[in-house]
């Protein structure tokens, strides 16, 4: 008996003509690994929380979801609540108590448990999940990445059987969102428990997995192993521009033999497969400094007067025009820079400029009217209206003129209230939102979160184009690959300074940890060659090594 069985199931929001997930049907087995993808908007949370009981949206649905043979209605409160658990995109939606061990605690609680054998569980669990030292600590005060662990080991002390898990990585940074995959593979490995995780971000999280579901406009085009699933899939799918780099260098460089999942798998039977006379592209030149139009000198800020310092003397110039990109670990001070920047937040010493005037010489709203607007990481934010259209309306009665080069078809949203649309539409509407202020200095905190391959390079296209008119944008983003395709600059962040900026090539392939995976694979066979594109373009500039076809 599968443990979960979904059949048929339509789902339609109210006053929606168009079912935004249609005649869906898989199961999963106990002990199974799935990855849901798709595009933005294709219903992929939507699926997930109508797996969960208690998460189900107000919506007109027919079909049938079974769990062990249970109609999911049918279960009672206590064994949905213990034996399904979700994890949320947003680490902060999820966390409700002030102390960690009563965020663990707060489940068991709630189920009844006798004081005992909760105390014994809270001390396994923390041990598990290596958290024992932040057992006293106020959640408020973790990293992104602390906080997402401690909402999966908050799940997983209930002992659910099924973990459903919407975008749990998006706003990790590419070491954090690491170390959670390898946590779930040791959960789904040791325990057995079945995973079912809708990402975007697939790098790590396709070679550990045993199935992978594709979605595409609220329909189930491909369920299978990842491999057979990719055999079948055109080489010009949307879908797999969002596949590991290993698959896309796979197919962009015409690689013979199985399809390598990973990093380790290319660079074993892909990478041979090609000769390495020529090591390198021509060096990109670094695009010429102008005008500074945002400027940090030796800039000290926290958040309380006697707490830690966020930002430590930190020096920053971005160019007028220019594209820069911010990375670093989650509570490096990257989105501390942006609220700076924006006037939001104050430093206690130090000097901040804009377009060569210091802060405090914009009077009034001068500062964010055609000069600054931040895209805060939290969007929702921004949105205070009943539907889309009011949103857009509110910056400018003229929006549908303004936004008509904009790449996103947003009529679709138009009707709707901002919070029925998923992460990634959320983040396209505020993205027009803050487009609508036409900007001087366009601040940006992590516009890749909860965006298909697809919507990532039309995002490009705008920032570009924005580009083109003089507009400058910073940046931040844990999207290493996205800043290495698309960024003039890009500055790594650490423990509030800035420890290295140059350019994409010359950041990433001197990184051992903070690079994108193309870099990984090509490193040894190629130099500084940090995007698919590049090690594609090697490979075939060198051409298929005689007689190795055996390698693959």
């Amino acid at each position: 008996m599968a443990q979960l069985a979904v059949r048929n199931l339509t789902v339609t929001y109210p006053e929606c003509s168009t079912p935004v997930v249609s005649a869906v049907s898989f199961s999963l087995e106990a002990g199974e690994f799935a990855v849901l993808c798709g595009a933005t908007g294709c219903g992929k949370t939507t699926l997930l929380r109508m797996l969960k009981q208690e998460l189900r949206p107000k919506c007109t649905q027919s079909g049938t979801v079974t769990f062990a043979g249970v109609p999911l209605g049918g279960l009672d409160a206590r064994r949905s609540a213990s034996e399904i658990g979700f994890v949320m995109q947003h680490p902060e939606q999820q966390i409700v108590t002030d102390r960690v061990w009563h965020e663990l605690a707060f489940g068991l609680e709630n189920l009844g448990t006798e004081i005992a054998v909760m105390q014994r569980r809270i001390a396994e669990i923390a041990s598990y999940f290596g958290i024992e030292d932040l057992l006293e600590r106020d959640p408020a005060t973790l990293s992104g990445g602390q906080k997402q662990l401690l909402n999966l080991a908050s799940v997983m002390i209930m002992q659910p059987r099924l973990l459903l898990l919407d975008e749990p990585t998006a706003q990790l940074d590419p070491i954090a969102a690491s170390d959670f995959l390898t946590t779930l593979q040791r959960l789904n490995r040791d325990f057995s428990t079945t995973i079912l995780i809708a990402e975007h971000r697939l790098e790590e999280v396709i070679p550990i997995a045993d199935r992978l579901l594709v979605m595409e406009k609220g329909r189930l085009i491909a369920d299978a192993a990842p491999r057979e699933v990719l055999r079948r899939l055109p080489q010009d799918a949307p879908v797999l521009g969002g596949m590991p780099a290993a698959v896309r260098l796979w197919y962009e460089a015409g690689g013979e033999g199985e399809v390598p999942l990973s990093v380790a798998e290319a660079r074993r039977t892909l990478m041979p497969q090609f000769a390495n006379t020529v090591r390198a592209l021509p060096e990109k030149p670094a695009p010429p400094l102008t005008e500074p139009a945002a400027e940090l000198r030796e800039a000290w800020f926290r958040y309380e007067r006697r707490g830690r310092d966020v930002l430590t003397g930190l020096s920053l110039t971005v160019s007028t025009g220019e594209f820069y990109c911010l990375i670093g670990g989650n509570g490096a001070g990257k989105s501390t820079v942006l609220r700076v920047l924006s006037g939001v937040s104050q430093c206690y010493a130090g000097e901040v400029r804009v377009f060569g005037k210091r802060l405090r010489e914009y009077k009034g709203r001068s500062l964010h009217q055609g000069c600054v607007t931040l895209l805060p990481q939290d969007v929702g934010t921004l949105f205070l209206c009943n539907t889309a259209e009011e949103e857009l309306r509110e910056v400018d009665k003229h929006f549908s003129e303004k936004l008509r080069d904009f790449p996103f078809d947003l009529s679709p949203y138009l009707a709707m209230h901002p919070y029925d649309l998923s992460g990634g539409q959320q983040q396209i509407l505020a993205l027009a939102k803050v487009m609508l202020t036409e900007p001087r200095l366009l601040l940006l905190d992590e516009p890749t979160k909860g965006l298909d391959a697809a919507s990532k390079a039309q995002l490009a296209e705008v920032l570009h184009g924005l580009n083109a008119r003089g507009v400058t944008v910073l940046c931040v983003t844990h999207d290493i690959e996205f800043a290495a395709c698309h960024a003039d600059r890009c500055g790594f962040l650490s423990r509030g300074t800035l420890i290295a900026a140059d350019t994409p090539a010359a950041v990433f392939s001197g990184n051992a940890f903070y690079t994108t995976a193309a870099s990984r694979i090509s490193r040894g066979f190629y130099d500084r060659a940090v995007t698919v594109a590049d090690a594609a373009a090697l490979c075939r500039q060198n051409g298929r090594r005689k007689g190795d076809a055996a390698c693959s």
